[in-house]
Parts: structure tokens; sequence; C-alpha cells
């Protein structure tokens, strides 16, 4: 597999949360200014999910702050729709700001909200940039005539949990939506599958790192593929790799607060042309590993999903 997991996985775990919590998972992680910053989503003790902040020298050493990055808002539109909790934040730099995209969970489902920030020191909520049932939004970091792009995954019962690609002059309105990719029956990834990471641009196209579950038995399996979209046009998928790069193995991906789950949301490109690729296990703890951007796209168009 091209994904090489970190030897001292997990990254960071409850026990390195100064503050009361019992999960440490699904990480939108970036470079700024050159350190790592790691958003992550904790469960607190009543079950409800808040975003914390830890930083990092060289992206696998990773200190928490002393307070949460952002909790459920008290005032305005958010406080109503974040009163469940907020979940699963991506960063995407765009414009000389950090736009995190992260879920708003209430009694009226699941939407997605847009929250800016230049420094990870203050944090500005922007808009609630979907209505429910809707998770796993990424944003492109690049323009394509003028737009902003975004990949994620409705519900629907009619195409259940697929990607979708939509498009916005101002990131607050979105539409030209469009059905871009579906499960695959009885592949690793036919139950459902979403965005994972950003896309991360490539001279071969822009690649997506997405997740699938597939239904088994004993529960549903969560693992991760990887997808090429065109440079221009990005509701064109070149490829999809017909195997996944990374599914539940160690202990800790296997047992947890969910088990069989490896789950990403950032992936952080370096200048030698890898990745470091950092995902929530079993819903419980974080982790790292490492890749070259090459092998994956080379995953893609190698060994490409039929049809």
């Amino acid at each position: 597999m091209p994904i090489k997991r970190y030897h001292k996985n997990p990254i960071l775990t409850r026990d390195d949360v100064p503050y009361p919590v019992s999960t440490v998972h699904n990480a939108g992680v970036v470079k700024h200014d050159g350190r790592y910053i790691m958003i992550f989503r904790s469960h607190k003790k009543n079950g409800r999910s808040i975003l914390g902040k830890a930083e990092s020298d060289d992206g696998f050493h990773f200190t928490a702050d002393s307070e949460p990055f952002m909790v459920p808002a008290t005032e305005g539109i958010f406080r109503e729709y974040e009163e469940y909790g907020v979940e699963d934040p991506r960063i995407t730099f765009l414009d000389g700001e950090y736009l995190i995209t992260y879920s708003a969970y209430s009694r009226h489902g699941v939407r997605i909200g847009l929250a800016k920030t230049r420094d990870f020191k203050t944090v500005e909520r922007f808009s609630l940039i979907t209505e429910a049932d809707y998770r796993n939004v990424v944003i492109f970091p690049g323009k394509f005539n003028g737009l902003y792009a975004r990949l994620d995954r409705p519900h629907s019962e009619i195409s259940p949990w697929a990607i979708w690609i939509s498009y916005s002059p101002d990131l607050r309105y979105w539409g030209e939506s469009k059905l871009i990719m579906t499960p695959e029956k009885y592949h690793w990834d036919e139950m459902k599958i979403g965005p994972g990471a950003p896309p991360i641009r490539t001279n071969r196209g822009w690649l997506n790192i997405y997740h699938g579950v597939f239904p088994t038995m004993d529960g549903c399996v969560y693992r991760l593929g990887a997808a090429l979209h065109d440079l221009e046009d990005p509701s064109k998928i070149i490829a999809i790799g017909d195997e996944w790069i990374l599914q539940p193995e160690d202990p800790w991906e296997i047992t947890g607060y969910v088990h069989n789950v490896v789950f990403t949301c950032g992936a952080v490109p370096e200048d030698d042309g890898s990745i470091k690729l950092y995902w929530g296990a079993a819903d419980s703890v974080m982790c790292v590993g490492t890749a070259m951007i090459e092998d994956l796209v080379d995953h893609c168009l190698n060994n490409p999903r039929k049809g």
C-alpha cells in the first residue's frame, strides 16, 4: 500500500488534551508559518463534540492548546444549528486566509458551517453553507473560472451517500451542483463514500483522498481510497483507484469508540513531493502516515476502477 504508517502512532489521544474529553479524532491539518496546525474533534463527556487545536514543529509530535478552539455557538443563527456539537473540520488555504468547514449538528439535522481565520488565534464564523443533511464538505484550494468549488456528500435515499460538486462566487451562495462519484456495488466502498482531505493539486490532476464504507455482519468498515479529478474541470473524474489505500489494521484502528475506522480530514503536501496524511482511528485517537504524491496518482491511473 502507498501509505506508510508512522511507527509511533497514535500521535494524539485524549490523554494529551489538558481539558476533559473522551476522544481525539477526525482532524484537519495545515502548515501555517512553518508549523503544523491540527484542528481536531473531541467528544465531551456529555457525548457532544467540540474542536480543539494542537501544534507541531515536525508534523508528528503535537501539543494541544489549554482551551478548545471552537465550541457550539451561544448566539445568533449558529446557536440554533450547532446546539448538538461541531465536528470533522477540513481546512483550505485560499486568498490569504484559512477556510474551515465543519459539521454543525442540531435537532434539525447536520449542516455545514464555514469559518475563517488568518492566524488560528481568532476565528470568525462566516456562514452556514448547506441545508440539512450534509457532511464532508471540502473546498478546493483554487478557483475555476472565477468560482470557488467544493466537494460534498448530501444524504439522499435516491442517490445515497455519493460525492457531489458545487460552485460559488463568494463562498456563501452555492449552486451548479452535480453528482460526480458514486459508491460501487460490492466494492470496498459500496455503502457510502465522502470527501476526506481537501484536494491536492498535482501536475496530472487534483488528488482526492476519500473515505468509503463497506457493511459487514460485524458492522461497517471505513477505509480510504483515492481519485483523480481534471485540473481545469474538477467535476470530471479522470480515474478512481480500484483498491483502497488504507484500512483499519492497528489495534487502535480496529477497536475504539467506533470500531474499524480510518477517517481522514487532512493531508499536508510537502516540498519533497510527499504528503503527511492524518486520520482518526476508531473515532478515538489521531494517527499519521506518509506517502509520495506521485505514488497515489499512479494508484489511480495504473489500476483504475472500470466504468
